[in-house]
């Protein structure tokens, strides 16, 4: 395989690079045959509200063209991220969270071809490194709710994050349940 490069992202270049980072949504993410316009479009839709958050941040791999990319903001301070959390949230975390030290991972995405090569872990090591927040918050939809583990579970249980709880749907249209994870930034 070739070699991976990681580059970290201004706002203006992620802005401008959202094409890209959409095609590799799409092909990291099959949908149903048919739904690629929609997952695209609902994609870019998130983007671009990401993208105006608070201390976004995005790092991408390149090979020669992007093979993946994780980014991020910080948690509002009006904690309106917890909004429909199930479950008893550590009084701890809504401080944090009202104090400015949570900070989300909105989206991780790899190509088939690059996974299992350390590109995910590659990717969350530069982007975390970066910011000094003392929670780092996740949440992973979950497609169907009988499914034990949400897809992309036991990579966040591989890292060492902790499964806090279920949250009701995110802010896609359609959205499903979603995994809470949380975790404490290693220093």
């Amino acid at each position: 395989m070739a070699q991976v490069y990681l580059r970290r992202l201004s706002r203006w270049q992620a802005e401008q690079q959202r094409e890209s980072v959409a095609d590799v949504y799409v092909s990291a993410y099959h949908g149903a045959a048919g739904t690629e316009y929609r997952d695209r479009q609902g994609f870019l839709t998130r983007f671009e509200k990401h993208g105006q958050r608070p201390d976004f941040d995005m790092v991408v791999a390149d090979s020669g063209g992007l093979v993946g990319c994780l980014y991020g903001y910080r948690a509002d301070r009006t904690g309106d991220w917890w909004a429909g959390f199930r479950g008893d949230l550590p009084t701890e975390f809504e401080e944090l969270t009202a104090s400015g030290r949570a900070f989300v991972l909105a989206e991780l995405m790899v190509l088939p071809a690059h996974r299992r090569h350390g590109v995910a872990t590659d990717l969350q090591t530069r982007l975390l490194a970066r910011h000094d927040t003392d929670l780092i918050v996740a949440a992973v939809p979950r497609s169907d709710p009988a499914v034990p583990e949400a897809p992309g579970s036991a990579l966040l249980r591989s890292w060492g994050w902790l499964d806090l709880g279920t949250s009701g749907p995110g802010d896609a249209p359609g959205a499903s349940e979603r995994q809470v994870w949380v975790r404490r930034p290693v220093r």
